[in-house]
């Protein structure tokens, strides 16, 4: 179906997809929607690399470990960098946490609500067109908070803007429920960090 509405086709690397006019137009719209509830929670847009070092990927050792036949290492001689990367799997913790421990000097700073829109690649066994493609697009939020309650508020908030958009907007219904407790999913760590 997906290939007869001309929305997206398969690339000439396995696993990756083609994402068409009429696709990418309701990928756009989707976007839009939810960018416009982020932005009016106060969150910025934010981008991470691709890339991350592989001694920062490692310190998620659990969920390295649950992403790790889906991560991809490469020798970064030929970038002339002293160490090996990876392509990331999702966006890490262990490179949004290296970096902003220095944007965070005081209680002044926080909330830090940042969102990031990015692509990210993931080595899968057996890829379907938008269901799991080895390269696809990414949304994730990344708060930082005074307190565990205003973290736990921000979930709840972000949450809130899934549910609009799939509900109002795609007329998809939801359940609401809590995501069980896996190893490839550690917390975000800290008291007051948040991910949605």
């Amino acid at each position: 179906m997906v290939l007869k509405a001309e929305l997206a086709d398969y690339s000439p690397v396995r696993g990756c997809m083609i994402i068409r006019p009429y696709g990418y137009a309701i990928w756009e719209s989707m976007q839009a929607e939810l960018d416009k509830y982020i932005k009016s929670t106060g969150h910025s847009n934010v981008y991470f690399p691709l890339f991350v070092a592989k001694s920062l990927l490692e310190k998620e050792a659990e969920h390295v470990e649950g992403f790790n036949p889906q991560c991809r290492v490469g020798d970064s001689r030929r970038w002339q960098a002293a160490r090996r990367v990876a392509c990331n799997p999702t966006t890490s913790e262990a490179i949004i946490a290296d970096s902003v421990k220095d944007w965070i000097q005081s209680y002044r700073d926080l909330p830090l609500l940042m969102n990031i829109w990015n692509n990210v690649v993931r080595w899968e066994l057996r890829t379907r067109l938008f269901l799991r493609t080895t390269e696809f697009l990414w949304q994730e939020a990344h708060t930082f908070h005074a307190t565990e309650q205003e973290a736990s508020e921000e979930v709840a908030t972000g949450l809130e803007g899934y549910r609009q958009v799939s509900e109002d907007w795609l007329a998809i219904p939801v359940i609401k429920g809590r995501r069980p407790t896996a190893k490839s999913s550690p917390a975000p760590t800290g008291p007051g960090a948040s991910k949605r």
